[in-house]
């Protein structure tokens, strides 16, 4: 199917290339239009003909908005080790001027906006697991589709440059259309029979590492430290990433699932954790620290979660992110609000303690210099933050790449959303790198923060569907 321009999108594609070549300066082009009901997952593999390595999906709870993004049409990103890359990423971002054509109000997400994240730490030196991601990396997809509140739209985007004609630019709208996405669901193959073999790496040196980080608390140098492990798997047939995203929001509906490709390696996960969340001047974050495992009857998933919402330790685990999170509102929100106590978020594997922080944007506050300033939050890094992160750097054996990282997008109008990229695994081929980490505190003990780890890492462990070799 070839779709026709009208009149009217035509003249705005011309202006927009004279606007181009009269201020030698870019202009993006979003054209926004809603289309009869297509599965997400169904567009985002059927990308892979045209658009291998330049794709990305994602979807919140109960999967009511979903993106996925096709192409690269533009990538802004940070390659050195700086500490303002979030600034950088803002001001190319502002640099292009953007016209949007919709034939009705612009819905949340789509038209112009950028899909990607950041490295947890980029002053650490990188190892050659994550040596393709940059320090941050976000991309303009060429086709977009969106599902919010049961619609369904695809914004097509063009980066209109000086050098360009308008043939080219016309033909690049009307093109998109060809292929046809019919609506059914990518089936998932319930079935988990890829066997793997797994390594734990320098799980030793990990326990120490819990060992001295509890030494050190007890010595009042620090309050509290977040330690992560990573486990590498090979299986014995190639991973395949549409089954993992399928199982992910089939197994974990109450996370946000995200898949970000970066040439032939998917960085992949189901967070519970959103970092923020921007929607005009109103903000949200959520306080995620504190876990125990599920019950098996639902009589012990009650004690369970009572257990946790009475734990000592895990309660002094909670209250030290709150109050972060809240310090940082505060600098940058009024109206700061959030419930005296937490309640519980249950996943399939783990419940959680939860405690929501709302508030609205201070004018001149942008979503990522909150982002900037909530990043790491004590439930990824510690308390205090600048001494959790040299503390991290002086003794987690693994190197974090986008882990516990900001992962999300951010839209023209400065509204968007990031999570934390925990419950998350790097793929690539038949390999994949799983990630899991705790937070220790004075009366953390290292055989416990362990078995917290090996829970946390179910979650991608049942997505990547592998059964283990004996």
């Amino acid at each position: 199917m070839i779709t026709t321009l009208d009149h009217t999108i035509k003249e705005y594609i011309q202006h927009a290339l004279e606007e181009a070549k009269q201020t030698n300066q870019s202009v993006i082009v979003s054209h926004i239009k809603e289309v009869d009901a297509i599965d997400p997952l169904h567009f985002f593999a059927l990308g892979e003909e045209i658009y291998l390595g330049e794709r990305f999906f994602w979807s919140t709870p109960t999967a009511d908005f979903t993106m996925v993004g096709l192409g690269n049409e533009l990538v802004l990103e940070n390659e050195i080790h700086t500490s303002d890359r979030f600034q950088k990423i803002e001001k190319e971002w502002k640099r292009f001027n953007k016209k949007v054509i919709a034939d009705h109000k612009k819905q949340v997400g789509t038209g112009p906006l950028l899909f990607g994240g950041f490295s947890f730490d980029p002053i650490k030196e990188k190892d050659e697991l994550w040596d393709a991601f940059s320090e941050a990396k976000f991309v303009l997809p060429t086709n977009m589709l969106t599902v919010f509140k049961n619609k369904t739209y695809i914004t097509i985007n063009k980066l209109i440059t000086p050098m360009d004609h308008l043939d080219t630019c016309i033909k690049h709208f009307e093109q998109v259309g060809e292929k046809e996405f019919t609506l059914f669901p990518y089936q998932i193959d319930c079935e988990k029979g890829n066997e793997f073999a797994s390594i734990e790496l320098k799980t030793t040196e990990w326990v120490e590492a819990v060992q001295r980080a509890t030494a050190d608390i007890r010595a009042s140098e620090i309050d509290k430290v977040v330690l992560a492990r990573e486990v590498h798997l090979e299986f014995t047939e190639r991973i395949d990433p549409y089954q993992v995203v399928g199982r992910l929001q089939k197994e974990q509906p109450t996370s946000f699932i995200f898949e970000f490709e970066n040439g032939l390696q998917h960085f992949v996960g189901a967070t519970p954790e959103r970092l923020i969340k921007k929607e005009e001047n109103q903000v949200l974050s959520t306080c995620l620290a504190g876990s125990i495992k599920r019950g098996k009857t639902k009589n012990e998933d009650k004690l369970l979660g009572n257990q946790l919402l009475h734990d000592d330790k895990n309660l002094i685990e909670h209250d030290i992110v709150v109050k972060m999170i809240k310090d940082a509102f505060e600098h940058c929100c009024f109206e700061v609000s959030a419930p005296e106590a937490p309640a519980l978020l249950k996943t399939k594997n783990i419940q959680h303690l939860y405690t929501p922080v709302k508030g609205f944007a201070k004018k001149g506050h942008t979503l990522l210099s909150m982002v900037e300033r909530l990043h790491p939050t004590p439930a990824l890094g510690g308390f205090p933050k600048e001494k959790a992160i040299e503390k991290i750097r002086e003794l987690e054996p693994m190197h974090r790449g986008w882990y516990a990282a900001p992962v999300g997008w951010i839209d023209h109008e400065d509204n968007g959303e990031f999570v934390v990229a925990i419950r998350s695994g790097l793929i690539e081929g038949n390999r994949a790198a799983l990630f899991a980490g705790c937070g220790i505190v004075e009366e953390s003990d290292p055989e416990s923060e362990y078995f917290e780890t090996k829970m946390k890492l179910k979650p991608m462990l049942s997505a990547l569907g592998g059964v283990e070799n004996e």
